[in-house]
């Protein structure tokens, strides 16, 4: 674990002119960004951070991060004459898939934030006791627009469908019940990208969705895994997936498909019945709806479900994250036995990728979504003048499952990003 923490932050926020434009106050090479239909918040630079390595029992990293947080907001001294979700002292964060994963999970304080919401604008500055106060905080303009080239990476479409038919098999023998298997593309950018760009290609291309950025992941995400607000826990819980038809007729059709399938509804059940299962101990007059509605999205349809509840014991949204993640919407159930099927079955680490990210107050609230539909970016290599980038998009996989369906259900997933990236 590493930690920069100081003794104590000071934290301003500030209301301010409305902004138009959020990224542009954000990093090129490094943006931190969660922004909704508009709404939302970006940061730059760092007033701390803490970053979390090495293999851990599952849900430790989470708690770690935690704690960690708690005592930063104890600390802290907070001037707030905002006080709406996103103001005060923030953090962005971004975990591994898995707690035995090499990639780290990490906290982020931003030196500066801006954010918007509900046509307010703010700027919040945070930094150590006893540094200098931060200074004006101004627009940066875009650099070029750049293009990534992109590639099948360690598990192509044939090699996908055969990991596909040995989950199969598993599920057959009893060992599981459902798991999701992803697979993987690998590329380059250019060393120079404005990063900046990506997300708002996404932000404007899904603006139903969460586009985010932290340390280095960033994507579009559809699904929520936890927000709490006020002591509210909310969730929205994604499994079942189908195409857009290409025309009105087609895609009622597809629609109605999916909403009728029985192989989808029960790999959406599965999702459904491990998120309240988990969050039942943590909540009271927790609810569901009876039965998933058809989410629409630029791409595809979802089977959903949304859970509400009211938090008990004191927690926070990142409590929360440890306690939730992983769902069986990207790992599967029972998890451990899904957890130790997917290291079996790809060949890669996911990273971050179906990890959550987000973002935490002093609160204890919090949005935090599932890293989908997102890439990964490494450190800008020297000698190439290139960044390496790798993408994944993974199906569930239940009994019934077609290798070839699954493996063009990834197909789809795939599109917002690569589209994005190119």
């Amino acid at each position: 674990m590493t930690d920069s923490a100081p003794s104590r932050l000071l934290v301003e926020t500030r209301e301010i002119d409305p902004v138009e434009d959020l990224l542009e106050f954000t990093d090129p090479a490094s943006p931190l960004v969660w922004l909704r239909r508009g709404d939302g918040m970006i940061g730059f630079g760092s007033a701390a951070r803490i970053e979390v390595r090495g293999a851990t029992p599952r849900g430790a990293r989470a708690r770690t991060l935690a704690q960690a947080w708690r005592s930063w907001s104890a600390a802290a001294v907070v001037d707030d004459e905002v006080g709406v979700p996103g103001t005060g002292l923030v953090a962005f964060g971004a975990l591994a898939f898995d707690d035995t994963s090499p990639s780290s999970s990490v906290l982020i304080v931003p030196a500066v934030l801006v954010g918007r919401r509900g046509g307010r604008s703010w700027v919040t500055r945070i930094r150590t006791e006893g540094a200098a106060e931060i200074g004006p905080v101004a627009p940066r303009p875009y650099g070029p627009h750049w293009s990534a080239t992109v590639g099948p990476g360690e598990l192509g479409p044939e090699g996908y469908q055969s990991a596909v038919r040995a989950a199969l098999t598993a599920i057959a023998d009893g060992d599981l019940g459902k798991v999701v298997l992803a697979r993987d593309l690998v590329g380059t950018v250019p060393g120079d990208a404005d990063l900046r760009r990506l997300s708002r290609a996404l932000s404007t291309g899904y603006p139903d969705t969460w586009a985010y950025a932290v340390d280095g992941i960033i994507g579009a995400s559809p699904e929520t895994l936890v927000t709490v607000s006020g002591g509210t826990v909310t969730a929205r819980v994604l499994a079942g997936t189908a195409s857009r038809g290409a025309d009105a007729d087609a895609d009622t059709a597809a629609s109605l498909a999916l909403t009728t399938s029985a192989k989808d509804l029960d790999e959406h059940a599965y999702a459904v019945q491990s998120v309240l299962a988990t969050l039942r101990p943590h909540t009271s007059a927790l609810t569901a709806s009876e039965q998933p509605f058809a989410l629409k999205l630029p791409n595809v349809w979802h089977l959903a479900t949304d859970v509400e509840g009211e938090l008990r014991n004191g927690g926070s949204a990142l409590d929360l994250v440890g306690t939730l993640h992983p769902t069986a919407a990207v790992a599967g159930t029972p998890t451990d036995v899904a957890l130790a099927a997917i290291r079996r079955l790809e060949p890669f680490d996911r990273g971050r990728y179906a990890g959550p990210v987000g973002w935490v107050d002093a609160r204890g609230d919090g949005e935090w979504a599932i890293a989908l539909r997102c890439a990964q970016f490494g450190a800008a290599d020297g000698a190439s003048g290139t960044i390496a980038v790798v993408a994944h998009a993974g199906a569930g996989i239940v009994a019934g499952s077609d290798p070839e369906s699954e493996m063009l259900e990834t197909r789809v997933k795939f599109r917002p990003i690569v589209d994005a990236l190119a």
